[in-house]
């Protein structure tokens, strides 16, 4: 059974996720990859603001295809999460509450979300047709010269996700193995 969540979190809720949760999000997510990454981390380096408000809001690590005529977006797979670890800690330390991707967080990146009580959350890899179907809206808000890595805001309706990394410093994959060794 999966638990309705609304984006952007609030605390109340991250607490009350477990690693392993399987979640519906309904709400405001905002879309990055590598190269919008870096560039918000370039710009908390140098001082500058960011080109929107990162406070409790969740990033989806996809780049979209372009959209058919009629949709509001093409397919909208996950992205593989470790390409974002070097930028991950100082976005998180700035407020973020929230990253979808795929894969492996580092233990950096793990221990940056216990800190800031945060959540890494996991969409399933392949299935990019099945989650544009879920979101609603879509505008570019950033970086518009990076095409599908430009920074997007999105409105979903029951996005699929799994909790991997909680606030409280569990992690999903490695309870697996460690069940799956036993």
């Amino acid at each position: 059974m999966s638990i309705k969540i609304i984006s952007p979190f609030d605390q109340k809720t991250i607490d009350s996720l477990k690693s392993g949760n399987r979640v519906l999000i309904t709400g405001t997510i905002y879309t990055a990859r590598d190269a919008a990454h870096k560039r918000m981390y370039e710009a908390i380096q140098r001082g500058e603001s960011l080109p929107f408000n990162v406070e409790g809001q969740v990033i989806y690590y996809v780049g979209p295809t372009p959209q058919k005529p009629g949709q509001i977006i093409g397919s909208a797979g996950p992205t593989t999460s470790e390409r974002m670890d070097k930028y991950s800690p100082s976005l998180l330390d700035y407020g973020l509450k929230g990253m979808i991707g795929k894969g492996y967080r580092s233990k950096e990146v793990v221990d940056s979300i216990k800190k800031n009580k945060s959540l890494y959350l996991a969409a399933i890899g392949g299935s990019g047709a099945l989650i544009a179907r879920t979101i609603k809206s879509m505008d570019v808000i950033a970086y518009e010269d990076l095409g599908t890595e430009a920074v997007r805001k999105i409105t979903v309706e029951n996005f699929p996700a799994i909790v991997i990394n909680d606030s409280y410093g569990n992690d999903w994959y490695a309870d697996k193995e460690i069940n799956q060794s036993k």
